[in-house]
């Protein structure tokens, strides 16, 4: 009989479970449920954009505030982000790293502080709404990550 390769390695303990899992969402949201707080207009947060200049007028998240993680300092985080708000980071996507550097940024600082998953590609792949200067657009999402007409819902 062949070796499980899912089970090589065991499981872990459903208390360690529990503590890693509950610690990894204590640390990220998706797209779908920032796109569920945009909205309801849910407040207590704010989002923060971490990508270039050029980036941002790519496209960028409705109600985004637009600060690059190397131009993160007390003085443009106490610009921003209204006191006892939690701030949530994003860049392009998960082969890049700056929502994380924007978020170990803003923790330094003392922010609580949440990474979005998956970034703005996913946030497009997932047919969520992009602002540029010339207004509100919406793109056809990938049927690969989200069924058509609806996000995750998970």
């Amino acid at each position: 009989m062949k070796t499980s390769a899912v089970l090589r390695t065991a499981a872990a303990a459903p208390d360690a479970a529990v503590a890693h899992f509950a610690g990894r969402l204590s640390f990220e949201v998706d797209a779908a449920d920032v796109a569920a707080d945009i909205g309801a207009g849910a407040t207590g947060w704010v989002l923060i954009d971490s990508r270039s200049q050029a980036s941002w007028d790519q496209g960028h998240l409705p109600g985004a505030i637009h600060l690059p993680h190397p131009d993160i300092t007390e003085q443009t985080a106490a610009e921003v982000v209204p006191p006892g708000s939690t701030v949530v980071t994003y860049c392009w996507g998960p082969g890049c790293n700056g929502a994380t550097q924007a978020a170990l940024g803003f923790a330094k600082l003392g922010y609580p502080v949440k990474e979005m998953i998956g970034g703005f590609e996913y946030w497009v792949r997932e047919g969520g709404p992009i602002e540029t200067a010339d207004g509100v657009e919406r793109r056809e999402s990938d049927p690969l990550v989200a069924p058509r007409g609806v996000a995750c819902a998970c």
